[in-house]
């Protein structure tokens, strides 16, 4: 139990564990072949979802009228880096599955006609194996596009065009999480060719079934992989025009979809990190060599404290920025994005730090600890690179002197 928190949060974090505890970490280890099946449906069982509805973390974010877990507005930030921490400790794939789930839940109930939400957050409930997905990468722009490059030309390349009542949409979208088996996706596209991404890009709800979509091909990552990540192609694909949810400011209205995406990253990112450190500081407490345990080698000692100390030092900034995030404080997209960079590279270390504390069983399959590793090399790349990231916080930190825009190529 935590003084830090409420006991309605403490009860929760609670159930999250016991679920991981009981649930998802005795699945990995005992199926750890399942995540290399190259068929993706086939990776993570329908009672993994199934057990996640049942301990009420799958859907937060949703209203309590359609069903949902509510949480207090003035805390739900907070709430979601608590529960993606504890859900990615045993596996940051099934965490990284759950929250898309959160975060489009909050741009839904903000911005999604009244008969939407009924509609949608019905069909969420009523499956537990019913996911979201947040579409805005593309092949040929990502994390690059949220530099100060706000012009016509760095504009996205998925198009959306109102012709007879409805929206017609073209384009590809890559790298989305959830891509692969979403029923219920947010697209970004194109709605104004002359102006900056900012001012010209509109968000439309987009059902898996619509005519014109085709789910192209998972994407097979390193790490992460109970999360089967998307590759979705458009092509005339029609959208009712009250599916429009934002028109031509759906990137300036999606901080809190943004906001919130990097806290839950680092703390998913805590989470493989705090179960590196369980799996490191077990290991090296029972395991001997050179005639005694390993943590009494000095070498191995100063590793585990090394670990502890990052851990330590993400999870304050973490709750910094949660707070800040939750506040609407001023400083809070540059907190953000540093927690991001921060908790990514990090992390790694502490994963490394693990990977070599087992010697050779560290680089062994079968042992568990190597997915570790990997999980937490994906964390570099996700929702922004770092190098992106960095140049984000200087420009939030110096707005009128940080890098500018230099022009398209000759």
């Amino acid at each position: 139990m935590s003084s830090q928190l409420s006991e309605e949060q403490n009860m929760m974090r609670q159930s999250c564990r016991d679920f991981v505890d009981d649930v998802v970490i005795p699945f990995i280890r005992a199926n750890w072949q399942r995540e290399w099946s190259m068929t993706p449906e086939d990776r993570l069982p329908p009672e993994i979802l199934a057990g996640a509805e049942k301990v009420g973390i799958r859907t937060l974010g949703v209203p309590e009228e359609f069903g949902g877990i509510e949480i207090d507005k003035s805390a739900e930030v907070a709430v979601f880096a608590l529960i993606a921490e504890e859900i990615a400790r045993g596996d940051s794939g099934l965490a990284d599955k759950l929250v898309q789930n959160w975060k489009v839940s909050v741009l839904l109930r903000q911005f999604a006609p009244r008969h939407l939400q009924e509609k949608w957050f019905k069909r969420l409930l009523a499956d537990p194996q019913f996911l979201l997905a947040h579409c805005l990468t593309e092949p040929r722009g990502a994390s690059d596009r949220w530099l100060p490059y706000n012009v016509p030309e760095a504009a996205m390349q998925t198009r959306a065009v109102k012709k007879n009542g409805e929206w017609i949409i073209n384009g590809r979208k890559q790298f989305i999480s959830n891509g692969y088996d979403a029923g219920l996706y947010v697209v970004y596209a194109n709605t104004n060719t002359s102006v900056g991404m900012l001012q010209g890009t509109s968000s439309f709800l987009v059902p898996r079934d619509t005519p014109g979509l085709t789910v192209a091909r998972c994407n097979e990552t390193l790490g992460c992989r109970y999360m089967n990540n998307g590759e979705l192609v458009f092509e005339d694909m029609r959208v009712p025009a009250d599916h429009l949810l934002v028109e031509n400011d759906a990137l300036g209205k999606a901080g809190i979809y943004f906001r919130p995406g990097k806290i839950i990253q680092a703390a998913k990112n805590l989470g493989v990190g705090v179960r590196a450190f369980e799996l490191a500081s077990d290991y090296v407490q029972n395991y001997v060599q050179g005639g005694r345990i390993l943590i009494k080698h000095q070498a191995v000692a100063l590793r585990i404290a090394d670990m502890a100390t990052r851990i330590e030092a993400v999870r304050a900034l973490l709750q910094r920025a949660s707070r800040a995030v939750d506040d609407n404080a001023p400083d809070a997209d540059t907190l953000c994005n540093m927690v991001k960079v921060f908790a990514s590279e990090e992390i790694l270390k502490v994963a490394q730090h693990c990977l070599e504390l087992h010697g050779g069983n560290g680089v062994m399959l079968d042992f568990g600890v190597e997915k570790i590793f990997r999980d937490a090399a994906i964390f570099l790349h996700m929702d922004a690179t770092v190098d992106i990231s960095k140049m984000k916080i200087v420009k939030s930190m110096f707005p009128q002197t940080a890098g500018k825009y230099a022009g398209p190529e000759a």
